[in-house]
């Protein structure tokens, strides 16, 4: 597990994600020309889940599983 301090909207907030699961929302960040912090912001205004990081997870699942790759 990986602890990162980011940047949302303004605030920070620590995020903890497995090593995979970072280099998934990073490619998913370049993949759509984002930086980082604003795919995170992204997923964290569209999220139904309670936890942030779940829902990062989830919008890694989905765009591999979408047939997106790095």
């Amino acid at each position: 597990m990986i602890k990162r301090s980011i940047s949302i909207a303004g605030h920070r907030t620590s995020i903890a994600l497995e090593a995979e699961f970072w280099a998934g929302i990073e490619a998913v960040a370049a993949a759509h020309a984002l930086p980082l912090p604003l795919m995170i912001k992204r997923i964290d205004e569209q999220r139904t889940a309670a936890n942030l990081s779940s829902a990062i997870r989830v919008a890694v699942l989905d765009w591999y599983r979408s047939g997106n790759s790095a």
